[in-house]
């Protein structure tokens, strides 16, 4: 889109991810006055004599490089750091996140835009006669340096190593920038920071394309597109057509993920459709429920706020909501309001608890591992026991249910249930964004809007529990 399309077309650019660029770069240079080691300084030069500059100082040996450019046939890289070793050089790039995915199912894997990122700039030092091996480093939020042995594959269970998958994106970036493979866009959750997600998504409503259904992504509509080319077309369709014994005619599709996208493509294209039942629902009954959800600041890598609405007996007249907030930008802030919102769940029980993914789970086991005088691994084992707390994503609404919408966020689903939150940008990554902005400030107008729209997912949660319970 930014090689080929009307740029009167783009969104103005999301102000988290501008945030996003101004933290990188203030990040990049608060680790660099840090680090007790000498380096050549190359980033305050104008781009061609930068790339001129590196070459000059890999060839005379240079220990570390900061700001360096490289460059190679139609390979062009700006890695963060270049550290000599033997004979060659390691890039490192510097990021204000974690440098491994974090939920329960990923930890601990290279995260895929990082290695591919990296990969860039080995290939450009192969090239050049500067490689030392396919290796590379992220220097992350904690201050370690996280290997990416690019030679190893990227999941546990798979055999294609992230070298490989970065020749594979390399190949598709050559076709699209000599148009000999003409892209198509498709829906994603990442599509939302990007500058043309209007664009993409009415081209995406006016094609009738079939990633306009929950879950069915890219490789799946690619399989799929020569034989069900639309979502009404799938609607349409007899799915036991395509279905040959355990198998469908479609690579990596099962009979019944298909017959799951068929049901899902008949409820986009009924006017009259409502949220359906799949398999029988039994949901824990107390006196007391709670509706909780957290706000993380991934740059900072903090929880800055821990959410509670209270329900008693099903009235929704007795909702109270419980927002326990860092009052400062620090771990002994984190500390604390990870501590007040514990004893305050702790109070409540016995009770049902309710959150929308696991992430809340995720998070709360890493803030017990960080302050363990707060509570133990046991307790928060037994916080999320799913006999009582559960995650109305993950164990009802994705497997056992299914909504006439594009996606399955609490987002979504509660606004198409008729729920309206106060905030006109609301989403985890604005939140993000006033946080920073209040850290900044430190005015109570900044952080309540933070509690409202903190408020307003707790409450989303309890909407769509109770359309379920209608269910």
């Amino acid at each position: 889109m930014d090689l080929f399309h009307d740029a009167v077309d783009r969104d103005e650019i999301n102000p988290f991810v501008e945030l996003l660029w101004e933290k990188g770069n203030a990040y990049e240079d608060q680790v660099i006055a840090a680090l007790n080691v000498s380096y050549l300084n190359l980033r305050i030069m104008d781009a061609p004599l930068r790339a001129r500059m590196t070459l000059e100082a890999m060839q005379r040996g240079e220990e570390m490089i900061y700001g360096g450019r490289i460059e190679a046939d139609d390979l062009l890289g700006e890695p963060d750091l270049l550290k000599k070793q033997g004979a060659g050089y390691i890039p490192i790039d510097i990021k204000s996140g974690s440098g491994e995915e974090g939920s329960d199912d990923d930890e601990g894997r290279p995260k895929l835009d990082y290695a591919v990122q990296l990969a860039l700039y080995v290939d450009i030092l192969g090239r050049m006669g500067f490689s030392a091996r396919h290796q590379a480093y992220i220097l992350d939020v904690h201050g370690e340096y996280v290997s990416y042995d690019l030679d190893s594959p990227r999941t546990r269970t798979g055999t294609e190593s992230l070298w490989q998958e970065y020749q594979s994106y390399l190949a598709t970036v050559r076709r699209v920038v000599n148009q000999t493979e003409e892209t198509l866009p498709a829906l994603a959750a990442s599509c939302k920071l990007c500058h043309w997600h209007s664009a993409c998504k009415n081209i995406l409503k006016d094609s009738d394309d079939l990633t306009l259904i929950a879950e069915l992504g890219r490789a799946k509509r690619d399989a799929m597109m020569s034989e069900l080319p639309t979502v009404a077309d799938l609607a349409e369709c007899d799915p036991e057509a395509y279905i040959r014994g355990n198998k469908t005619v479609f690579s990596r599709i099962g009979p019944d993920t298909l017959r799951k996208f068929h049901r899902r493509a008949a409820l986009l294209k009924d006017p009259n459709a409502r949220p359906i039942l799949l398999s029988p629902i039994t949901l824990p009954v107390f006196a007391t429920e709670i509706f909780f959800d957290i706000e993380v600041d991934t740059m900072r890598d903090l929880c800055y706020l821990h959410g509670f609405i209270e329900r008693q007996n099903g009235d929704n007249s007795t909702e109270r909501y419980f927002g326990f907030v860092m009052t400062d930008v620090t771990e002994d802030a984190e500390k604390t309001a990870f501590l007040h919102a514990w004893r305050y769940i702790k109070s409540k029980r016995p009770c049902a608890i309710y959150y929308y993914s696991k992430y809340e789970r995720t998070i709360w086991r890493k803030l017990q591992a960080k302050y363990p005088d707060v509570c133990t691994a046991d307790d928060i084992e037994g916080l999320f026991d799913p006999n009582v707390t559960i995650d109305l994503y993950g164990d009802v609404v994705r497997s056992k249910t299914d909504w006439p919408t594009n996606d399955q966020s609490i987002k979504t689903l509660a606004k198409y249930l008729g729920f309206s939150w106060r905030d006109n940008n609301p989403s985890g990554a604005a939140s993000v964004q006033w946080f920073d902005q209040w850290a900044k400030s430190r005015s109570q107008q900044d952080m309540q809007r933070i509690l409202d729209y903190n408020e307003d997912d707790c409450r989303a949660t309890r909407v769509v529990l109770d359309e379920i319970r209608a269910l």
